[in-house]
């Protein structure tokens, strides 16, 4: 797939003035967003990952195009997964509603930039070692397990050192002074609750980003196609926070769905290393001819039918797990 830097620039251009003006408009009001607008402005981002998808398919071939789909859905579901510990740091930091989405757009716009940094040493990495996926499949497995393990912990939120950090040593005010994250006061310049969330959000999302940025290069090894979905997937989250905030909840399997995901991607990964072997220490260098290449239609399939269970499953559970109202007499 050749992408010309023009079209580069052209997309970067595009979602950084999208992303200003999100500022501009939310900076100038901020404001609990109603729930006819956060479905709107959701509609209208799904809408245009679905014609972006469909232009690269019409433009680049089927293959593409379903990669895009496959890598967009699959962010798009660990970013909700992301959603449960973005709902604990806002009430953890007790944030007001009012600008809750100042700070998740911040924190949404420090995510894409650390991501892109992620993506370009994921291309290097790719078109320089070949080993590397090995690691990326492994440390998916081994990830994968974890978040099985460790499913039933998912409301819980372990504060970073660098937040710690932060607390301790900056000069800060525990008072909010509206979207502000610097305030000067009585002369001396203060960091703000703001300031704090933001980079609580901003930090998170980066070790979200470690097993987000292997599993969509296990998808396609295309790196528009790796930051196109990404920003597609980041950009409709502001919006299903405010919208799905109290669905979360009854997702009781989606780590489960995410875990099975991610291990299917890493054995993905880890066998189309052995598709590609030239470690001298496997099979002397040479290419593993049994290890089938997993195609993205079967990856897909896997993707949209893990999620459609999950959600329906989970669903189910907690709908009969819900106390029944006071029957009538």
């Amino acid at each position: 797939m050749h992408v010309s830097p023009l079209v580069w620039c052209l997309t970067i251009g595009l979602t950084t003035a999208l992303l200003v003006f999100d500022v501009v408009v939310i900076g100038r009001r901020p404001h609990e967003p109603t729930r006819r607008e956060v479905t709107l402005a959701l509609a209208g981002f799904l809408g245009l990952a679905v014609a972006f998808g469909i232009c690269v398919w019409l433009i680049s071939g089927h293959r593409y195009g379903t990669e895009f789909f496959a890598g967009w859905l699959t962010e798009y579901s660990l970013s909700v997964d992301n959603l449960f510990i973005f709902l604990i740091i806002m009430t953890r930091f007790g944030v007001p509603r009012a600008y809750q989405q100042t700070a998740l757009l911040i924190g949404i716009v420090i995510a894409l930039l650390m991501r892109g940094v992620f993506i370009a040493l994921g291309a290097a990495a790719i078109n320089n070692v070949s080993w590397v996926f090995y690691l990326f499949g492994l440390f998916l497995i081994w990830t994968a397990v974890k978040l099985a393990k460790d499913s039933s912990d998912e409301g819980e939120y372990e504060q970073s050192a660098l937040i710690s950090w932060v607390e301790r040593r900056l000069p800060a005010t525990s008072e909010w002074h509206g979207t502000k994250v610097f305030v000067r006061v009585a002369g001396k310049r203060l960091v703000t609750p703001m300031f704090i969330v933001v980079v609580a959000l901003g930090t998170t999302d980066l070790l979200f980003a470690l097993d987000s940025i292997p599993a969509i290069y296990g998808l396609t090894k295309e790196p528009y196609l790796v930051m196109t979905a990404n920003i597609f997937a980041l950009m409709g989250l502001r919006q299903l926070y405010f919208l799905i905030g109290g669905l979360l909840e009854r997702l009781v399997y989606l780590s489960y769905g995410l875990a099975v995901l991610l291990a299917f991607i890493g054995v993905k990964l880890v066998l189309h290393a052995l598709h590609e072997n030239e470690l001298p220490f496997v099979n002397g260098g040479h290419h593993v001819g049994w290890a089938p290449d997993i195609s993205i239609w079967v990856s897909l399939a896997v993707i949209i039918g893990t999620l459609g269970v999950t959600t329906v499953l989970s669903l189910i559970v907690s709908n009969r797990a819900q106390p029944a109202g006071p029957s009538g007499m």
